[in-house]
């Protein structure tokens, strides 16, 4: 099964995507210690280009998220596809709901930034959806075919699940990992 396409501006030309490449990994870098609001000088810095190149890629801060939430998420994507190549069904889920917890524990302002400037419900947030839909129904459906979940399980009922735990004000990560840890027993077939 090939992923949906996510929206992508990345250029096709070498220097060009060279640079936003270095953009896009210099404001992920700096979101993740500073916050989103870190200054667009300042990640313009941190790649090693001038502030007229950002503004040539990114012409604001939000196309600059949307980049960096793109790069995430095909990040998350990416890794269902690696877990289902590289571990059995249930594991390959269990890992990657485990990384979801992770990057979502770590990305809340970004999120929500974006959502406030683009609405949860716009094209973009849709189409990050359905590459994530797409990864993550991949290994329900192994796992299911493999009997290692519960038959009646949707990915809607483990996403919101999941998604309550990303959610939660100020939790500590272990408290996250925990709450995973009790969805997934909760994800196996009831023994006879």
């Amino acid at each position: 099964m090939a992923p949906t396409p996510l929206p992508s501006t990345r250029p096709t030309r070498a220097d060009a995507a060279r640079n936003y490449d270095l953009l896009v990994t210099a404001a992920r870098e700096a979101f993740a210690e500073h916050g989103t609001d870190t200054s667009l000088e300042e990640i313009a810095r941190r790649a090693g280009v001038g502030i007229g190149t950002l503004y040539r890629r990114f012409p604001n801060r939000v196309a600059l998220l949307e980049a960096v939430y793109i790069d995430e998420i095909q990040s998350v994507c990416d890794r269902a596809y690696d877990f289902d190549r590289e571990l059995e069904p249930f594991e390959a889920l269990a890992a990657w709901l485990r990384s979801f917890v992770g990057y979502g524990l770590s990305k809340k302002s970004l999120a929500s930034e974006l959502t406030v400037a683009l609405g949860k419900d716009s094209p973009f947030f849709q189409s990050c959806k359905v590459n994530v839909q797409e990864a993550g129904q991949l290994l329900l459906d192994k796992a299911k075919a493999a009997g290692e979940v519960r038959p009646e399980l949707e990915l809607m009922d483990i996403m919101r699940l999941v998604g309550g735990i990303n959610m939660g004000r100020d939790m500590e990560p272990e408290q996250a990992h925990r709450l995973l840890d009790i969805v997934l027993c909760g994800l196996r077939p009831a023994s006879a």
